[in-house]
């Protein structure tokens, strides 16, 4: 049985709702063409129906076409179509929409490069030594303090009940856990809820989802509660801290938001990448293909986490800090258990 349940009044309305999703998570041109305007046209009327944040943003996407299909020319190569479309496509100043080509990758750059990463490699290797154990892509020790420490680069993995049951017993003698998702870019949404469920006794109230309707720039769902379930397995009970940064993306964010509805925790860092929806993709006339998050979601309070979560402790990584080989966020949060 899922650790996330979507409220619904009937079956019949879930069936649905399931059977939209998979009919609108990705579509494929019917024709191929290499034809600059059309392949401008598609991707301007695939944004329009599907993407989700046009009121948030105030963008009137209308003015955007009648603004950049004065740059399209017939007779313009692949290099100089690419160019005009990403920069339509970044007036949307969205990390997660993404257009993908043979020969180049368009993105919002300033989502990530804006930044500071507030997250070493080599920091994080000192802080796990040589006798760190791993399970299910985890890295976990227990720290000369007695907190326990536990780096979760991804959530392409399956945990598995047994494997967190290990973890958590192994763990259980520390005075409290911190949990590294710093540059975790997501994975399996139930991977995330999975984890999360080891740090709730009761059935709690995590957020809400909505799904597109139709294609009208307002045209969603109800809000859609999300429940968060306690493990029948192995389940926490001191004090955790989360650590976060802007590289958090997708099911990583979504644990975030899970973990901050959970008691004794706390979330250290820096704002997440956000990205929590569930992404749509579609192709091109000409081959190239467009993905970006096409599924609201909010947190308790019904305020958007597309766009990322503010931790309840901002705190950098310092340079000085980072030149005598120690990680300034690392210890903040240990001295919070």
């Amino acid at each position: 049985m899922p650790i996330i349940e979507i409220m619904k009044k009937s079956i019949p309305y879930c069936l649905l709702l399931l059977v939209s999703l998979w009919l609108f998570s990705c579509e494929k041109a019917d024709e191929y063409s290499s034809a600059p305007r059309e392949n401008f046209e598609a991707l301007w009327k695939i944004m329009d129906e599907h993407y989700c944040f046009f009121f948030e943003k105030d963008i009137d996407w209308q003015a955007m076409k009648v603004r950049y299909e004065k740059q399209i020319d017939e007779k313009m190569n692949d290099q100089q179509l690419f160019e005009v479309l990403t920069n339509m496509l970044g007036e949307l100043k969205d990390g997660h929409v993404n257009l993908s080509t043979g020969f180049d990758y368009g993105r919002y750059w300033k989502w990530f490069e804006n930044y500071p990463s507030n997250f070493s490699d080599s920091l994080v290797n000192k802080y796990l030594g040589t006798d760190y154990r791993i399970s299910s892509g985890m890295k976990y020790r227990i720290l000369d303090d007695n907190t326990g420490y536990i780096y979760c680069e991804t959530f392409e993995n399956d945990f598995g009940a047994g494997n967190l049951n290990d973890i958590l017993y192994y763990l259980a003698p520390c005075k409290g856990l911190i949990i590294d998702i710093r540059n975790n870019g997501g994975g399996q949404m139930t991977s995330a809820e999975e984890l999360a469920a080891r740090f709730t006794n009761h059935a709690i109230l995590v957020g809400y989802m909505q799904h597109k309707t139709g294609t009208g720039h307002q045209d969603f769902s109800p809000l859609q509660e999300q429940i968060l379930k306690p493990s029948k397995g192995m389940r926490w009970q001191k004090k955790v801290v989360v650590l976060t940064n802007r590289s958090v993306f997708s099911a990583a964010n979504e644990f975030v938001k899970y973990m901050m509805q959970c008691p004794n925790v706390t979330v250290v860092g820096d704002h997440t990448g956000g990205g929590a929806g569930l992404p749509f993709s579609s192709e091109l006339p000409n081959g190239w293909s467009v993905r970006f998050s096409a599924c609201p979601m909010y947190d308790k309070n019904k305020q958007s986490t597309e766009f990322g979560i503010d931790p309840n402790h901002k705190i950098d990584l310092k340079d000085s800090d980072l030149k005598r080989g120690i990680d300034t966020i690392i210890e903040f949060s240990r001295n919070l258990l």
